[in-house]
C-alpha cells in the first residue's frame, strides 16, 4: 500500500472567460492564499512547490509564489499539457511518500487566449506528430481543428462499434450544466437542455456541436500536501487523503491499435486506473464520486468505461439510465467539469482535487454528495499522460 498523504487545505480562484481574467499572477495568488488559509498554514511552512502551467515563460511559478514570500525552497515547474495539474500533485505527493518532504504545495494556474488551441512554436517538430498522423489516417477532417479531430474521431469511433448516438453526448453537457449551476467557482452556471446542446453550432456535422466541447479559460488552483506526522504536530486537518495514485504515459498500443479511442488517452486511463485499484485495494464499486477529464462530451463517455465504471460499450446505458449524476450509481463530475466548470489547462488537475476534497469533507453545498467515502480523479494530457488518484475520506 502507497504511504498516506494527506490533503490539509486547498483553495481555488473562480474561473473566467479569457476576455474577463485577471492575470495569472492574481489568479495563482489567490488560490495560494485560500489553500493556506484552510490548511492554517503560513507560507514559510510549505518545504517544497510545484507549480504547474502551459502558457507560460520559464519560472513563472516563482513569479507567483515569490508575492508569498522568498524562502529559498525548491519550486519545480510542470508542463504536462492538460494533465500539468495532476501532474503537480502527483509530485507533491511523490516528495511526501518518499521521505523528502513533510508539507509540500501543488499549484496550478493558467492564463489562457480565446479560440482554439493551438502550437505556439511553429519553428520546431511538434510532439503531436505521430498523433496528427494517425488522426488523418483514420478520421480525416483536416479542416477542423485538431482537438475536435481527436477527441471527435474518438466519439465516432464510439458510435460506429455502439451505435451510440450523438444525443448522449448532448445530455452528457447538459447535466455538466445543471452541476455547474450549484458552483459558484464555474465560468458558465447557465443551465442547458439536451436540444440546446443540439442546437449549438455544429463543429462536426453527426459528431459534435460547440456546446460539447470545453471553453479555453483562465484560472486558478493549489493544494497543500502533508505527511501524517506533520498533520499530526500541527493539529491540521486530517479528513482526506490520497490512498493511491499514478502517472501513465502513452504505450505502443497509442499507436498501433488505430482506435481514436487508445490515440485519445483510453489505455493510459484503464492502466492507472488498474494501478490505483489494486495499490487503495479498492475497485470502481467502491467509488462514490468522481471527477473526470471531461474537454469534450464524448471523452466523458469514454472514460466511464476506462475507469471501469461500467462495461465496454455501456457508457451510453450509463448516461440514459441517469448512473453518471444525482440519485445514479455515481456522481461525476459534481463541480460541471471542464465542460461547464472551464478548464483553464495548468490549474484543472488541481481544481479536481479541490472539489473531491471538499466532497469527502461534506463541505460541497448545494452540489454534496451524500455520503461520500471514496473520490476518483481523472485528469488526462495528449502526448501523453493521464493521473489517476484516489481519496478516501479519513477519521481526524
Amino acid at each position: 500500500m502507497q504511504p498516506i498523504v494527506h490533503v490539509a487545505g486547498v483553495g481555488m480562484a473562480p474561473f473566467h472567460k479569457p476576455s474577463a481574467a485577471p492575470s495569472y499572477l492574481a489568479l495563482g495568488a489567490e488560490a495560494l492564499r485560500l489553500a493556506l488559509a484552510d490548511a492554517g498554514l503560513s507560507y514559510p511552512q510549505v518545504q517544497q512547490a510545484f507549480a504547474g502551467y502551459v502558457y507560460g515563460d520559464s519560472t513563472a511559478g516563482q513569479r507567483v509564489l515569490y508575492g508569498h514570500g522568498m524562502t529559498g525552497i525548491p519550486i519545480v515547474n510542470v508542463n504536462n499539457n492538460c494533465a500539468t495539474g495532476s501532474t503537480a500533485l502527483y509530485l507533491a505527493r511523490q516528495a511526501i511518500a518518499s521521505g523528502t518532504a513533510d508539507c509540500v504545495l501543488a499549484l496550478g494556474f493558467e492564463q489562457m487566449r480565446s479560440g482554439a488551441i493551438a502550437s505556439v512554436f511553429e519553428d520546431r517538430p511538434t510532439p503531436f506528430d505521430r498523433f496528427n498522423e494517425r488522426t488523418e489516417a483514420l478520421v480525416g477532417q483536416p479542416q477542423l481543428p485538431l482537438a475536435i479531430r481527436y477527441f471527435g474521431g474518438a466519439g465516432l469511433a464510439h458510435m460506429r462499434q455502439y451505435g451510440t448516438r450523438v444525443e448522449t453526448f448532448a445530455k452528457i453537457r447538459a447535466k455538466a450544466s445543471r452541476h455547474a449551476a450549484r458552483n459558484p467557482l464555474a465560468v458558465f452556471r447557465k443551465v442547458v437542455s439536451e436540444g440546446d446542446v443540439m442546437a449549438s453550432e455544429t463543429l462536426w456535422p453527426g459528431v459534435m456541436t460547440r456546446l460539447m466541447a470545453c471553453p479555453p479559460t483562465c484560472g486558478a488552483a493549489a493544494a497543500l500536501l502533508c505527511s501524517a506526522d506533520f498533520a499530526a504536530r500541527h493539529g491540521l486537518n486530517r479528513q482526506v487523503a490520497i490512498a493511491a495514485q499514478a502517472l501513465v504515459t502513452d504505450r505502443e498500443d497509442t499507436f498501433d491499435s488505430d482506435d481514436m479511442r487508445k490515440l485519445v488517452g483510453s489505455g493510459m486511463t484503464r492502466e492507472a486506473a488498474r494501478q490505483v485499484y489494486e495499490a487503495a485495494g479498492i475497485g470502481p464499486e467502491d467509488v462514490d464520486v468522481v471527477e473526470l477529464h471531461d474537454c469534450f462530451a464524448h471523452n466523458e463517455l469514454i472514460t466511464y468505461e476506462a475507469l471501469g465504471l461500467c462495461a465496454e460499450g455501456d457508457g451510453e446505458k450509463m448516461v440514459v439510465n441517469g448512473d453518471n449524476t444525482y440519485g445514479g450509481k455515481y456522481v461525476i463530475n459534481p463541480s460541471g467539469g471542464l465542460l461547464s466548470k472551464g478548464h483553464p489547462l495548468g490549474a484543472t488537475g488541481i481544481a479536481q482535487c479541490v472539489e473531491l476534497v471538499q466532497q469527502l469533507r461534506a463541505n460541497a453545498g448545494e452540489r454534496q454528495v451524500d455520503r461520500a467515502l471514496v473520490g476518483l480523479q481523472h485528469n488526462l494530457g495528449l502526448g501523453g499522460a493521464c493521473v489517476v488518484t484516489a481519496y478516501r475520506r479519513m477519521d481526524g
